[in-house]
């Protein structure tokens, strides 16, 4: 549920557990109020704390007042190099080099159902499932134009964030970091939970408490990794399955990413999550706009036990694009221990006629079905079944798995290919 105050310009998302607000001060900047256990029918601003703050500095429309500063004031989403020496969410390279971001608030609009993001991965929901909020943040003398989107799932306690930067103006601008998500908290005695690893030995638990300075995880691979996980929890020192609250945030995105946390110098923290700035640049020409990837966050209570379930249950029913939604998903056996590469078709249906007498309903053909694909290093592109291995090819092979009651799946990797190939061959470029 979205909750407008208009006079006072506050923003209220309500989810069955957990409140989350936001409020445009009278500099127009949109501060960060609250997030956590839900809170009915409150101007939470109070808990926003200004005071003279040396070596802070204070922007001009403050005049000799002190108590103002971005330095140390809750922002929704963090500019640079205007006060605010914090971490960042954006930082805008102009034509005459200025790195500044000084983004001030400009208005919304409501629309039904969750946002759209062509081209990623998001949650999606009808008007009886969602509700979205835009705030339209601006930099006057950029001439860009921010929108912070907000969905709200209230029946999973979790809402969507994602950022719209546009460029109103009549010159080039570059985007040298854009978050998805920046968070701000009022306290640091917490502890950062991520999960890290290796190949095999993905998504470890690591969970160490907050401390002055900046604390990062993040992937430069070209992919989120097997490293480090884009999902980040921060939490109560002894939360734990059942008890204590916990904040949730995930990026919907497979390539670079950092989501790094920083502890101010007042007890304060604030949680920045999006797309790895280490060489991210793009450039907006003029009305062009760029888009980040989704973040997606869950407060709980109740302990990780609770969150997870949340996540679990949005996942399932507004994430995934399953054709067995709702439904038991078949149980399947993969012949790629069994043969590697080194397999024919008879053999295959040997390992099917077994599978499908313990009740396995569906098998999957794995790798070396295509090609001159017998090892790691050739034909991996060349999606032509092998009919050396394949005799009369799947026309011959998928009836012959089907007539034993089970469901035929292919393994393909489209993303890579093999210099080893007629594919690669063709096409080097």
């Amino acid at each position: 549920m979205i909750v407008l105050d208009q006079k006072n310009r506050i923003f209220t998302l309500h989810t069955i557990n957990t409140t989350y607000q936001m409020k445009a001060d009278q500099y127009n900047v949109l501060l960060h109020t609250y997030y956590g256990p839900r809170i009915d029918n409150c101007d939470l601003s109070g808990l926003v704390q200004c005071a003279d703050r040396s070596f802070s500095p204070n922007p001009s429309e403050a005049g000799n007042s002190r108590n103002y500063s971005l330095d140390v004031v809750p922002q929704e989403y963090s500019t640079c190099g205007v006060g605010d020496f914090r971490l960042p969410s954006i930082e805008l390279e102009l034509s005459n080099g200025s790195h500044t971001a000084d983004l001030r608030y400009t208005g919304y609009r409501l629309q039904e159902g969750k946002y759209s993001l062509p081209e990623l991965p998001a949650f999606y929901g009808s008007k009886d499932e969602a509700e979205t909020l835009v705030i339209s943040l601006e930099d006057a003398a950029a001439q860009v134009t921010v929108e912070l989107y907000y969905s709200v799932f209230e029946a999973f306690d979790l809402i969507t964030r994602a950022v719209r930067v546009i460029n109103r103006g009549t010159e080039a601008v570059r985007l040298c970091r854009c978050a998805s998500l920046c968070l701000d908290f009022p306290r640091s005695d917490m502890d950062m939970i991520t999960f890290n690893g290796h190949h095999l030995m993905e998504r470890c638990l690591d969970r160490g408490a907050l401390r002055s300075g900046i604390q990062s995880v993040g992937s430069v691979r070209g992919a989120s990794s097997h490293q480090h996980n884009p999902f980040v929890m921060l939490c109560d020192r002894n939360a734990g399955e059942d008890s204590g609250v916990c904040y949730g945030a995930m990026l919907l995105y497979s390539g670079n990413f950092e989501a790094a946390v920083e502890c101010g110098q007042y007890e304060s923290s604030r949680l920045v999550v999006g797309i790895h700035p280490y060489h991210f640049c793009w450039t907006l020409a003029p009305g062009e706009a760029f888009t980040t990837p989704e973040a997606a966050m869950v407060c709980s209570n109740s302990g990780f036990g609770q969150m997870s379930r949340q996540y679990h249950r949005a996942i399932r029913g507004h994430l995934l694009r399953d054709p067995y939604s709702g439904r038991r998903k078949p149980i399947l056996v993969n012949n790629w221990e069994a043969t590697y590469f080194d397999f024919t078709a008879d053999k295959l249906v040997s390992i099917a006629r077994e599978a499908a007498s313990l009740g396995i309903e569906l098998f999957v053909m794995d790798d070396g079905w295509f090609g001159s694909r017998n090892d790691d290093n050739s034909g991996l592109g060349d999606w032509q079944v092998n009919l050396e291995k394949l005799p009369g090819g799947l026309e011959a092979l998928v009836p012959r798995v089907k007539a034993l009651g089970m469901k035929f799946g292919i393994w393909m990797e489209p993303e890579m290919v093999n210099e080893d190939s007629n594919l690669y061959r063709s096409h080097p470029d």
